[in-house]
């Protein structure tokens, strides 16, 4: 299942929850936009948040910016309970 994500790196502390403008998830990750870290905590936080392997999230496109498309597998039941 592909969706969208809006990333907000540098955060204080990281959270998958909430729904962005677009009808994005949030994912609010403590790494910096730097040298791909953010996109390896957002791999990591995804795959927390849906009980899912590190390697299973796939960033479809939008590796160098906020708003990016990821795949899971069969992630859809978890993804309505996190955008509520």
């Amino acid at each position: 299942m592909r969706f969208a994500v809006r990333v907000k790196p540098g955060a204080r502390r990281e959270a998958v929850g909430g729904v962005w403008g677009n009808g994005a998830l949030v994912v609010a990750v403590t790494a910096p936009a730097v040298e791909g870290k953010a996109n390896e905590a957002v791999r990591k936080a995804l795959a927390g948040a849906f009980g899912i392997r590190r390697q299973d999230v796939v960033i479809v496109s939008g590796e160098r910016g906020r708003d990016k498309i990821v795949e899971l597998p069969d992630a859809f039941e978890r993804l309505r309970e996190l955008l509520a």
